[in-house]
């Protein structure tokens, strides 16, 4: 027995603890929420939760991996599967809703993307995969499927990553308040940052390559709490501090889409 894929495990599981009380927080403050913010507040919760999702069976998987369960490592491999398959779905609607200020264009994307992910586990399932190759620190399976590997490599993982990349440049060349300028891309550099590791989990032939990809997730986890929720010693040294007192009588705006997006007058 391993005492690393009890580490393994522990991390695992500390992510799903980390994304779903991070998703409970934001649905906890929809209400305060402009109308317009919403589609996209959602579509954020729902990555968190799938991401919460992901990791609960790879931490069981760990677990039964160092209890010597191939089988049941096996298993929980293929569970895993499904709520991966479609980490991407909420992150695209969020970009698209986020410049285009459209549902329906945000729908229509992100049932293209289902229906890549839905082809992804088809093809997972129909070919099987190789392993478990179990070490001191990670249990490792390999995908039996060139198609699914293409499909995981383009689908799942270059045209998000790109997309993520175009539109914090999009926001990198606008003019904008620095708190507006912190509160909009750093959330999505976190939520990069996550999504990049959490599919180069999901790919990595080594051990140690694995669990720094899910210790990496975990950060990446905090990260994006804290630049939604900045600590004000934080915002004092940025100087993104907000007069709190001033805006207890507003509608909360998400800070993410708050200088894209326009309410229903047309004003900004």
């Amino acid at each position: 027995m391993n005492s690393g894929l009890l580490l393994n495990g522990t991390i695992c599981f500390a992510i799903t603890l980390s994304s779903l009380a991070f998703a409970w927080v934001l649905s906890l403050n929809k209400e305060r929420y402009k109308e317009n913010s919403k589609p996209a507040l959602f579509s954020l919760i729902v990555f968190w939760i799938i991401v919460g999702l992901t990791y609960l069976p790879t931490s069981l998987r760990m677990f039964m991996a160092y209890a010597g369960s191939q089988e049941m490592d096996a298993i929980l491999y293929f569970i895993t599967a499904i709520p991966f398959a479609f980490i991407s779905v909420p992150l695209v609607f969020f970009i698209i809703y986020v410049i285009t200020g459209s549902t329906k264009v945000g729908e229509y994307i992100a049932l293209i993307f289902t229906l890549i992910g839905a082809a992804y586990l088809a093809f997972l399932y129909n070919n099987g995969i190789v392993g478990p190759i179990v070490t001191e620190w990670g249990s490792i399976f390999m995908i039996n499927s060139d198609a699914a590997i293409n499909l995981y490599l383009m689908g799942l993982f270059v045209i998000p990553t790109s997309m993520i990349l175009g539109l914090l440049l999009l926001i990198l060349l606008q003019r904008m308040p620095k708190r507006i300028r912190y509160r909009t891309a750093l959330p999505l550099v976190a939520i990069s940052f996550v999504f990049d590791f959490v599919l180069t989990d999901m790919i990595a032939i080594v051990d140690v390559m694995q669990i720094f990809a899910r210790l990496f997730v975990l950060i990446g986890t905090v990260l994006a709490y804290l630049a939604y929720f900045p600590p004000t010693t934080v915002q004092e040294k940025l100087g993104i501090q907000e007069q709190i007192d001033s805006i207890h009588h507003l509608e909360h705006i998400d800070p993410n889409i708050e200088f894209f997006l326009k309410d229903k007058s047309g004003n900004p």
